[in-house]
């Protein structure tokens, strides 16, 4: 379920309830470690082929978009169209159904979509294991932000859709141990020295941070977490945990 709803990966779920639900939000952070590899590795070929850091980086983020249908971005969008809106819960939660884009959305997508790429190519620019490193945190960083959204106490929006299914349903200890072992990613920039494999364990608790600060905006104006909100927490963490990789360059 982890790989079905966060990733294009075909998968055959055999049963979907809200205890797998529970595994598979806490497993998301694993499903972003498969597609930022096959994103990770499309940076090193483009860079070994002789493309710019910049076009490198930016084929790497189409490819992340690509492998989640999109559907992250689009969470993004919709979270930042019904927050712009300034209507209450019901009428934001409406506007984020809809399938358009309003402006909020277009320009938080442009703003976060720029800087994910520029981030990602200082990265590559250094050396294609930084960009390695910092990619496979950053994303890992940002399934991590979704995962703890999905703990006790967080409660969904409405009472249909994936955040419903999946609200509440993730045990602390689960969630305290994806925040453990995520930053062991930042062993892949080894070769980039301490400072930076220390910027890019940071930067996990950093992404979070920012994540958990919008998750509680959200709650505090639509009520809870729905999947457009899981998705926009996505994105915000991976950006936060990009910029913070850079810093430690």
């Amino acid at each position: 379920m982890a790989l079905g709803t966060l990733t294009v990966i075909p998968v055959r779920v055999e049963r979907v309830d809200r205890a797998v639900a529970g595994w598979a939000m806490a497993l998301a952070p694993l499903a972003g470690v498969v597609i930022a590899a096959v994103a990770a590795g499309v940076l090193v070929l483009a860079g070994a082929a002789g493309l710019s850091p910049l076009l490198s980086a930016a084929l790497a983020v189409g490819v992340l978009a690509l492998l989640t249908r999109g559907l992250h971005l689009d969470g993004l969008a919709d979270l930042a169209d019904g927050l712009g809106s300034a209507r209450p819960a019901d009428g934001a939660l409406d506007i984020m159904k809809r399938s358009d884009i309003g402006p909020f959305g277009v320009i938080t997508l442009v703003l976060v979509l720029v800087i994910q790429v520029l981030a990602l190519g200082r990265l590559a620019e250094a050396a294609p294991a930084a960009g390695a490193a910092g990619l496979l945190t950053a994303v890992a960083a940002g399934r991590l932000a979704i995962t703890w959204a999905c703990t006790p106490r967080v409660p969904a929006a409405r009472p249909e859709g994936l955040g419903a299914m999946v609200a509440g349903t993730v045990p602390w200890w689960a969630a305290a141990l994806g925040t453990a072992v995520v930053p062991l990613l930042a062993l892949l920039g080894w070769s980039e020295g301490g400072a930076f494999v220390l910027g890019c364990v940071l930067a996990v608790p950093v992404g979070l941070a920012v994540a958990l600060g919008l998750l509680g905006h959200a709650r505090r104006r639509l009520g809870g977490i729905t999947g457009d909100v899981l998705g926009a927490l996505s994105e915000t963490a991976t950006t936060a945990a990009l910029l913070v990789a850079v810093i430690a360059l």
